[in-house]
């Protein structure tokens, strides 16, 4: 049985310019300890796919579906029981630690929150396991840390107590969003050599949410890549990247800088990504999409398997995609 089944998922806001659909009919799975990287553009649905398995949807969104977590059905849970998951068995690192951590309160009342009200942890003892957290996440002097408020941190730093008080409950499963935005190169190295030594350390499956490839090689056996609130493509992370079967996964790696060979300039997929608003019943890559012929904009392709654990969703022949 798979720690994660989501089926059919779709994801909908009702806004001033009509209903957007965000997520259309996701289906993934994920096993215990594995990891998986979600690809796609920035408006892909990415985000709002873990905002719907958690629960974190704005008011204005629903969500229909089925994303059962350990053999139980969790979508669209009462709070007060999906408050018993979040933390406790699914925990999430967001995008941007700076807003994401109160900046009026010390980092170790924020973590000692947590344990407090997941596992009536005293404060003495909720302290001491936070300092224990710190310092399993590489922070220096983690109980002086524990004091300190926000802003005192560099990026990076925060980032790792994100991580830290995603970890405090000991998770089944980690989704980290976008974890290395707005860090340097060296810094984005350290936080996904962290995220491996967690996954390591804790037996914690990944769902890793990114833009940029770059880091996905190293880092998730799997990769799921996603486009207008679709799976495109799906399969071990090697076979996506040396033999992508989808036009849009091809324009992924093509946009990657290449140091291997030469370049006068970078590469680009032309056009621009869907309206969420007004999707046409085909595929959402088919106006950008150099290989798009007649059925292409007019109906959607399945989810088709071929080989060893690979899914693509297009008309054209695999062959023709390389």
């Amino acid at each position: 049985m798979a720690l994660l089944d989501v089926q059919d998922l779709l994801v909908s806001f009702d806004t001033p310019d009509g209903t957007v659909h965000a997520v259309n009919g996701m289906t993934l799975s994920l096993e215990a300890g594995e990891s998986l990287a979600i690809v796609g553009e920035s408006g892909s649905g990415k985000t709002q796919l873990a905002f719907a398995i958690l629960g974190l949807l704005a008011k204005n969104g629903r969500s229909t579906g089925s994303v059962r977590f350990d053999g139980r059905e969790i979508l669209n849970l009462p709070e007060p029981e999906l408050n018993k998951v979040r933390a406790n068995e699914i925990a999430m690192i967001f995008q941007d630690p700076m807003t994401s951590l109160n900046p009026y309160m010390r980092v170790g009342d924020q973590m000692a929150e947590v344990l407090m009200l997941h596992h009536g942890a005293s404060k003495t003892k909720a302290l001491a396991e936070s300092a224990q957290m710190l310092d399993a996440v590489r922070i220096p002097d983690a109980k002086a840390r524990l004091r300190m408020y926000p802003h005192e941190f560099s990026g990076g730093m925060r980032q790792r107590i994100m991580a830290a008080i995603a970890l405090l409950c000991r998770p089944k499963l980690l989704i980290a969003d976008e974890p290395t935005t707005a860090l340097d190169v060296t810094v984005q190295n350290q936080i996904m050599e962290l995220i491996a030594d967690i996954q390591r350390d804790f037996g914690t499956a990944l769902i890793l949410i990114t833009h940029d490839l770059a880091i996905v090689a190293g880092s998730c056996a799997r990769t799921l890549v996603m486009y207008g609130g679709q799976v495109m493509e799906m399969g071990a992370t090697d076979d996506v990247f040396e033999a992508p079967s989808h036009p849009y996964t091809l324009g992924l790696l093509n946009a990657v800088p290449r140091l291997d060979i030469p370049q006068e300039a970078l590469q680009s997929i032309p056009g621009d990504p869907p309206d969420l608003t007004r999707l046409s019943p085909g595929c959402p890559f088919s106006p950008r999409c150099a290989l798009a012929h007649d059925p292409c904009g007019q109906t959607m392709p399945v989810l088709t398997g071929f080989g060893e654990g690979r899914f693509r969703a297009c008309h054209s022949d695999r062959e023709a995609v390389v």
